[in-house]
């Protein structure tokens, strides 16, 4: 791979103007949906109760339900950012192995010239094995996954940057591909790079990421990963403080104690799956969650993803919004 990259520029962080000072919110909902008038529903309520951002999966086909429908994540994206004004979209993350590097620039480019710079940029080295085996793509091992993922960042992250690119690594060449125009976020639209995985993520965190989304399950090792990210970052002589910390955890809101039992229930059986760490997320009345949030604030997480069912999404945007963004 080539060595020496150029030292990326920090990005500065987006805000909506209703949003707590210092504070993210996005919303974090899997676009298994048969129509995309669902989606936009639920978007242009994010808009409107000062909400951050958008977040969709980018998968083939729902996990583990490959009955439901699902729509595609970038076409998806492209037309909510069309059809909304100030809301920012991404995807939690991008799959690297679905489009080749040089592909992907362009597209963010585009989409962030469109969209008139609201365009946010995860992507990561590919989560689940079976999809890639069905559609015949490339897997291989968590190595080989993250030598191609760190490839793709540095000829993304340099597009960005420059008018024209040349890269020769083990996974991707190229030569002189020019990137005109520029996109509308400079240095570039925020990269996030999401995962707790100490020997190959948190390099790529390091050298490469505006925004480190850490899953609910890796809050648990905070200070540990916070240590080795600060060691990669000074191995590379990056400054930490400038990679933003999200966390991406569940979110259901309780107008009222009473309500809590039933509520947890809920949410216990749509979100069975170890991995969600429900323990771990936002789940409880408007002063509960206000003091959880201001105590992850202290920790150093300044944005917050949100994860909530499509059927639910819009009740608990309106309830957030109305009882418990005024308490921050």
């Amino acid at each position: 791979m080539t060595s020496d990259p150029p030292r990326l520029e920090p990005v500065p962080p987006h805000r909506s103007a209703g949003t707590p000072a210092g504070m993210e919110f996005g919303i974090y909902v899997p676009q298994i949906v048969p129509e995309y008038e669902t989606l936009l529903d639920l978007a242009r309520t994010a808009e409107r109760t000062g909400f951050d951002t958008l977040w969709l999966f980018d998968h083939l086909y729902a996990p583990a339900l490959p009955d439901h429908p699902a729509l595609e994540a970038w076409t998806t994206a492209t037309a909510l950012l069309a059809d909304t004004t100030t809301l920012r979209v991404g995807a939690l993350v991008l799959c690297n192995n679905f489009r080749h590097p040089v592909l992907l620039a362009r597209m963010a480019t585009t989409l962030d010239l469109i969209s008139g710079g609201r365009l946010e940029f995860g992507l990561g080295s590919g989560s689940v094995r079976e999809e890639h085996r069905q559609a015949g793509l490339p897997w291989g091992s968590a190595a080989d996954r993250a030598e191609r993922l760190g490839e793709a960042l540095e000829i993304i992250t340099r597009m960005f940057a420059s008018e024209r690119t040349s890269f020769q690594g083990r996974h991707y060449q190229v030569t002189e591909m020019p990137n005109r125009p520029r996109p509308v976020q400079q240095p570039r639209p925020p990269i996030h790079i999401g995962g707790a995985g100490p020997k190959y993520t948190m390099p790529l965190v390091a050298r490469y990421a505006d925004v480190w989304n850490v899953p609910t399950y890796g809050l648990r090792d905070w200070p540990a990963l916070t240590g080795v990210l600060e060691k990669e970052c000074a191995r590379i002589e990056r400054d930490p403080g400038l990679i933003r910390r999200s966390h991406q955890a569940v979110l259901a809101v309780a107008a009222h104690e009473r309500d809590l039992p039933e509520l947890r229930a809920r949410v216990g059986r749509r979100f069975a799956a170890a991995a969600f760490g429900v323990d771990d997320g936002y789940i409880g009345t408007p002063a509960m969650l206000a003091d959880r949030l201001g105590e992850r604030a202290q920790q150093g997480i300044s944005s917050f993803v949100f994860m909530v069912g499509a059927k639910h999404a819009a009740a608990t945007m309106e309830l957030f919004a109305a009882e418990v963004m005024p308490r921050l």
